[in-house]
């Protein structure tokens, strides 16, 4: 081909192409998630930067800074009317600005902030060469048990790296319920599923074991993300676009203006079919339900314990809240076709994370399926298909985050020679040990077995409630069963606790510094205020139910 006729072709295809517009992006609606990226950012030259001997305090206080300062921009944007009134798409179509948005940006940054709390726990562990350690391995490229590591332990070097990677896992949760196309909320699935893997893999002690979770967790991890992005290639060549306002339209036949070259293929039923099972099942992945949930027991008991709480607690929250954006605002059109689905794996995950806890001998591993047990619980408000359902959801994250952050920050506590006593068995007799901190993660065994008086009696009367009114009532008795079979399990703990002799060889109770001391308290203190006055909190989350479309 000659030069002239490149020329040619270049000009005469430049010549309609009037000047490209800028993008319109509302800051100030989504300063939240840029504090937070941006605080994860300055984590990264933190690191570069900044002396070994202070990068500790300075990434703990930045991350709980950053963190504040979102929460705040949260609530300053649902006291302006971005959840109720105001409500809009922001950032050219890609992020949507509404009530549940807001209410679960600010359940996840609540989270986090708890969550560094934890991370930044350093009285536990015995000071090792005189330098106080935290959970995470002194040096994390080095091979388990190699003279690297232990020149690294000598050292006093620590992993200062998981503040920026839990800001940024923070950040890419903040968007995800919050994306309003499909490429939007992969591009947030990867973000902040990144961090969770590496986070996985950096526990100080047993550290093979934790490395074992991490790489199941990011093989698995990955297959679910490409089944999302299978999903999402096939949902785009049906409605010939990503945003989730057009595919509701062409899945309703509203459609005004079809591109003709999508006009083929454009509403093919099995396209649709196909596509939308396919992103759903990335996201109950997240959620861990079964049967997507095999990496949650190994996954839990291997990170390190202060990530497994941090991870249980604002994942399940970014991934139910994406789960509720895709079936309601989405899918609306097909709710006949993937409402008896989404019952059949509600009704397994609450008889399947119940049924397999009894079974369990680690602690960590028995909160792991009491949380697959919760995502059961949490898809019967899914399932009611109606403003109560989407309240209903978001006052149980909100209940069931802080419960589960408490509860593993107490299991940092119990420790024996081996650093964290996990298996049940030695936990027996520690209500005569220590009657405080066995009390207080009876109050959050009871909150999880959903007794009144405790923010999980509130969470799942709403859930049961908005199932049975949105015609689920099948699904209601099974999760009462579901829930009588839990109890069993949390009551024979508080039982082994305070029922049993203690062993003279038992674990110890550390005495924690007051990070930990406040990520506890702020536990049990939402618990109870949640569970005894959960009236007022259960109106917010009925403000916060109405989706932008």
């Amino acid at each position: 081909m000659s030069a002239t006729a490149v020329h040619s072709l270049w000009t005469t295809a430049a010549d309609p192409i009037s000047k490209i517009d800028a993008p319109k992006i509302e800051y100030a609606q989504l300063s939240p998630t840029l504090i937070v990226i941006g605080a994860a950012v300055i984590g990264v030259l933190i690191e570069a930067f900044v002396p070994r001997k202070s990068r500790y305090y300075v990434q703990v206080f930045v991350s709980a800074v950053a963190l504040a300062a979102a929460f705040a921009a949260v609530v300053a944007l649902a006291a302006g009317g971005y959840g109720t009134t105001k409500a809009h798409i922001a950032a050219m179509g890609a992020i949507a600005v509404d009530g549940p948005a807001l209410f679960l940006q600010g359940t996840i940054l609540l989270a986090g902030l708890l969550g560094v709390f934890t991370f930044a726990e350093r009285r536990l562990d015995p000071e090792a060469h005189g330098n106080r350690v935290d959970s995470f391995a002194a040096q994390a490229a080095s091979v388990p048990g190699s003279d690297s590591e232990k020149a690294a332990v000598k050292a006093g070097f620590t992993t200062t790296e998981v503040f920026p990677l839990l800001l940024f896992a923070v950040g890419g949760m903040l968007i995800f319920p919050a994306a309003n196309d499909l490429l939007t909320l992969f591009i947030a699935l990867e973000v902040f599923s990144l961090p969770l893997y590496l986070l996985c893999a950096v526990a100080r002690r047993k550290r093979l074991l934790s490395q074992e979770a991490a790489v199941k967790y990011f093989l698995l991890g990955a297959f679910a993300s490409a089944f999302t992005l299978f999903g999402i290639a096939l949902l785009y060549g049906y409605a010939g676009s990503v945003s989730y306002a057009t595919i509701a339209q062409v899945v309703d036949g509203t459609i005004q203006n079809i591109d003709p070259a999508l006009a083929d293929t454009m509403g093919n039923d099995a396209l649709l079919l196909i596509g939308a099972a396919m992103v759903v099942m990335g996201l109950l992945f997240k959620v861990g339900a079964v049967p997507f949930h095999m990496w949650t027991p190994d996954v839990y008991q291997g990170a390190p314990t202060p990530v497994t709480g941090f991870m249980a607690a604002a994942t399940k929250v970014a991934a139910f809240g994406a789960l509720l954006r895709l079936l309601y605002v989405v899918l609306p059109g097909l709710r006949w076709d993937w409402r008896p689905v989404m019952m059949a794996v509600a009704i397994v995950t609450m008889l399947g994370g119940a049924i397999v806890a009894i079974t369990q001998t680690d602690i960590k591993r028995l909160l792991a399926y009491s949380s697959i047990a919760h995502a059961g619980f949490i898809l019967a408000g899914v399932i009611a298909t109606s403003p109560d359902g989407v309240s209903s959801v978001l006052f149980y994250l909100g209940a069931y985050s802080f419960v589960t952050i408490g509860a593993f920050a107490v299991v940092t506590l119990v420790r024996d020679a081996g650093g964290e006593a996990t298996h049940l068995s030695k936990w027996a007799g520690l209500g005569r040990r220590s009657p405080l901190v066995a009390a207080v993660f009876a109050v959050f065994l009871l909150a999880f077995a959903g007794i009144p008086l405790t923010s999980g009696f509130a969470g799942k009367f709403a859930v049961f409630k908005a199932a049975a009114e949105g015609g689920a009532g099948a699904l209601v008795v099974v999760g009462v069963i579901s829930s009588a079979i839990a109890a069993f399990f949390y009551i024979r703990v508080i039982v082994l606790m305070f029922f049993s002799e203690p062993r003279p060889d038992g674990p110890t109770v550390a005495v924690p510094s007051p990070l930990t001391m406040t990520a506890i308290g702020v536990g049990v203190a939402v618990t109870l205020v949640l569970g005894v006055a959960p009236q007022y909190f259960l109106d917010l989350a009925g403000q916060a139910g109405v989706f932008v479309r």
